[in-house]
């Protein structure tokens, strides 16, 4: 007997989408309530428990248009589409809002970088504290933060999509 074959692409593009747009909508939210630069523990929180929500969803959209079937390999790959999809629209969005929503948001967290190195070493020096902010502003260059913000999406991508799909995997019979 033959299975269904689902669509990888299909499931990606849907999910990722679905992920990338719930990932924007929160970090309008964020810049909504002003919490964009000082971002709380909670919304780094919130914001993992939506990546597993949705690829955990993704995944078994996969499983069921797969007649209940998928294997681990199939999990990651599911997944890691549906991240890399999420992290591209991360990107655009990054990439948009540090050009014209809020163009000083770079300014604001090095200045808050700042404030926060004075309070926990308050005998830093100026040079130790330059050349600090110095490597801070290298990595929030958006060359930089674009390829951070892709890979640290498939990082967690492959995490949940391992942990997930080791829970849900579910082989073919052998014939």
């Amino acid at each position: 007997m033959d299975t269904p074959k689902a669509s990888i692409k299909k499931i990606a593009l849907n999910y990722g989408l679905l992920l990338g747009l719930a990932s924007i909508g929160w970090s309008i939210l964020l810049f909504v309530m002003d919490k964009h630069i000082d971002r709380p523990w909670w919304s780094g929180v919130i914001s993992f428990l939506l990546m597993i929500l949705i690829l955990v969803i993704g995944l078994k959209a996969f499983k069921k248009d797969n007649g209940g079937y998928m294997s681990l390999g199939e999990a990651l790959k599911a997944g890691l589409a549906i991240s890399l999809i999420a992290g591209i629209l991360g990107v655009i969005f990054n990439f948009i809002f540090v050009s014209y929503i809020d163009p000083d948001v770079v300014a604001k967290t090095l200045e808050l970088t700042e404030e926060r190195m004075y309070e926990q070493n308050p005998n830093m020096t100026q040079e130790q504290a330059e050349m600090a902010l110095s490597m801070t502003e290298k990595f929030m260059s958006p060359g930089i933060m674009a390829a951070l913000g892709i890979i640290v999406t498939l990082f967690f991508g492959f995490i949940i999509s391992l942990v997930a799909g080791l829970i849900m995997k579910r082989n073919p019979p052998m014939n």
